[in-house]
């Protein structure tokens, strides 16, 4: 396949648009129509980026002159949405978080499974240079067998009141988004998944601390793996500013990001700072990784199509399946079962 031409279900999510604007540098693509419940946001969003708006969701689906389409919709949507694109031998890219329930999770990877269709859920961190680079490291064992884990992911918009009164406001909805920690702790847990495997237990403290607006605004969840590592996750959507984002302890050493989420990107830094080091045990220096550090969080979202674009071409087997994505969904529900129950939860 040459050149991968696009449909889009839904602009209710924003990340559509910076996949669209992204895409729009490819030659390899063509976006070819959308579709929107929300006509004006639909038709505005096919303007802005030369599609052709479509009334009905089967339009996009039907379509034989379109290859695959990107699942943009309410996360409690998604299920009905992929079951449709997949039903129509449509390529697959489902917006984070996979779904709101296991339920969902499991109705995706039925459809994707007996589809047989390419799939993959957009996970930006997996794209971020320093994430990658600490995968190497971990792999590697460069600090040895790995003890303790600490990630911040952490992201400002109920500081935002465009964010919670806007066309944005769903992610406020228990019903289409279950809560803040639950659409934006997935990116972590992803990225504790991806980088350590497994996670075999929770406990967590998830509330409203700060703030009433949505149904939660911050959370600790402590994760057990099954190589024994604990990892915490920190996740806020009131953090003003951070810098210092991941901490590995090993046995051997130790490997310190920062600048890896939107509060720690935008906060001041030297010219030249560099987002990654590590001490091995006997360094008398850290030894550090000068990779480049994104702009903003608006960029580390445009990396997600290249990925998919080159798997759905058959240039890269580089996906996150439909599997992987259920496990984030069950790290953070069960997560969110443990501050409601007060309890260890196994997963």
């Amino acid at each position: 396949m040459d050149k991968v031409r696009i449909g889009v279900l839904s602009h209710a999510h924003g990340h559509s648009n910076t996949y669209c604007r992204k895409m729009l540098e490819f030659d390899d693509v063509e976006l070819v129509a959308c579709w929107d419940e929300n006509e004006e946001r639909g038709r505005e969003a096919a303007d802005a980026f030369g599609m052709e708006y479509r009334a009905e969701s089967d339009a996009i689906t039907d379509d034989p002159n379109i290859d695959a389409v990107i699942v943009t919709t309410e996360t409690n949507r998604h299920a009905q949405f992929v079951e449709q694109a997949a039903a129509a031998g449509k390529a697959i890219l489902c917006q984070k978080p996979l779904a709101t329930t296991l339920e969902d999770c499991d109705r995706i990877i039925e459809a994707v499974r007996g589809s047989g269709v390419k799939f993959s859920v957009a996970f930006q961190m997996r794209q971020d240079p320093v994430n990658r680079k600490i995968k190497e490291l971990v792999e590697a064992k460069a600090v040895g067998e790995i003890a303790v884990i600490r990630r911040r992911h952490c992201i400002g918009v109920l500081n935002n009141e465009a964010f919670f009164t806007g066309p944005t406001r769903w992610h406020i909805d228990p019903v289409a988004n279950v809560g803040m920690f639950f659409d934006d702790a997935i990116h972590a847990a992803d990225w504790f998944y991806w980088t350590f495997g497994p996670a075999t237990r929770v406990m967590a403290e998830i509330d409203n601390i700060v703030t009433k607006i949505a149904p939660d605004d911050n959370g600790v969840a402590i994760f057990r793996f099954e190589n024994g590592a604990i990892g915490t996750l920190f996740n806020g959507s009131t953090t003003v500013a951070g810098v210092n984002t991941t901490e590995i302890y090993g046995a051997e050493g130790t490997i310190i990001q920062d600048y890896g989420d939107g509060p720690s990107t935008m906060a001041p830094r030297a010219p030249g700072a560099a987002p990654l080091r590590m001490i091995r045990q006997g360094d008398s220096e850290w030894e550090a990784f000068h990779l480049p550090i994104p702009a903003s969080q608006g960029e580390r979202i445009a990396s997600v199509p290249r990925p998919f674009i080159d798997y759905v071409r058959g240039l890269s087997e580089e996906h996150v399946s439909a599997e992987e994505g259920r496990k984030s969904v069950e790290m953070i529900l069960g997560a969110y079962q443990s501050a409601r129950e007060g309890r260890r939860i196994s997963l």
